[in-house]
């Protein structure tokens, strides 16, 4: 393996992560790396089990108050001390024993602002849901009609429906990005220079697309795609899909509403919106979508294709609605894994 000195502060956001936070951390053990590593768990006050397994694996635990995701990440990356922060869910598990050696390669040129790995790993065990998610490369299927997801869609066979700059390195993708073309990057495994987030001023929250978009806007847009994949377990069923999408878009017109979000989603084509609306009411062109995908790589899970884009429509339609009506934050009370 490459030698690397750098050292890694792992950034884990949980509330009542119990459930999936073991595996997590046993594949954050299982990486054979040759520079320091710590891992930062930002806890909203969980009641579950999370904090004893945390201080099982020797974490370094600091408290969350404000409970979101995003609050957790930004107090974890104050917490940290490494040359790299590497953003991880509790619901994320690190492919193979390298990935943190891969995926910190990048870093020896000192232009490459972060790293993301280049798909979601796919394993037939996991529940269709997250098998699904991993076969379209995203968790939102709306990403795919305004084309800028960040992980290999079967659908389309590329990381990014977007027009970007990339130069195959050997083993990863160097991408240059213009504001004008942001895939969503920034999440589930992605790694980013400290020294780079501290410039940003973080406040109380850190969005992790939002970072990308700044970065790139102060002339940091070099980033590298690596040739690896992670897992994210998105969960087990369309309940628990449609929790998420509601905490999705509930909680961005509320944070936009306060005008702390920055990535242009307003920059995306509207074409694209239009016709996710349009196949959606139409239903037979996301069954089409299905058969394609399923023809690409067999896999059950693609039943989920037109039950989640109707989920997807139906939610983010009220949440719009009760964005402009009355803005407000997912509550998080009965909120885990």
């Amino acid at each position: 393996m490459t030698t690397n000195k750098q050292s890694v502060s792992i950034v884990i956001p949980t509330l009542n992560a119990g459930r999936t936070l073991p595996g997590c951390l046993e594949s954050i053990k299982r990486q054979q790396y040759n520079g320091p590593v710590e891992i930062v768990v930002a806890d909203g006050g969980s009641t579950d089990e999370t904090l004893a397994i945390a201080g099982k694996y020797g974490c370094v635990v600091v408290d969350n108050p404000d409970k979101t995701g995003e609050a957790g990440k930004a107090r974890g990356v104050k917490a940290a001390s490494g040359d790299v922060i590497a953003l991880v869910d509790s619901d994320n598990i690190l492919t193979g024993t390298d990935w943190l050696e891969r995926m910190t390669a990048p870093f020896s040129d000192p232009d490459i602002a972060g790293s993301e790995p280049l798909e979601y790993e796919h394993r037939r065990t996991d529940p269709a849901l997250t098998r699904y998610c991993a076969l379209m490369g995203m968790n939102d299927p709306l990403c795919y009609f305004l084309k800028n997801y960040d992980r290999t869609c079967t659908l389309s066979g590329r990381w990014t429906g977007l027009e970007v700059e990339a130069a195959d390195r050997g083993d990863y993708l160097e991408v240059r990005l213009e504001p004008g073309a942001l895939p969503t990057m920034g999440a589930n495994g992605f790694m980013v220079r400290r020294s780079l987030l501290e410039s940003l001023e973080i406040g109380d929250y850190l969005f992790d697309i939002d970072v990308i978009h700044e970065l790139v806007g102060r002339g940091h847009d070099r980033f590298a795609k690596v040739k690896t994949g992670i897992v994210h377990l998105y969960g087990q069923g369309l309940a628990t899909f449609a929790r998420k999408q509601l905490r999705r878009t509930r909680d961005f017109h509320y944070y936009r509403s306060l005008g702390m979000r920055s990535y242009p989603w307003s920059k995306t084509k509207k074409g694209g919106l239009v016709k996710f609306i349009i196949f959606c009411l139409l239903i037979f062109p996301l069954v089409l979508q299905s058969l394609k995908g399923y023809l690409k790589r067999k896999d059950p899970a693609w039943a989920l294709h037109v039950p989640a884009c109707l989920i997807t429509l139906a939610v983010y339609g009220w949440g719009f609605l009760e964005g402009f009506v009355r803005p407000r934050e997912q509550e998080r009370s009965h909120w885990g894994q």
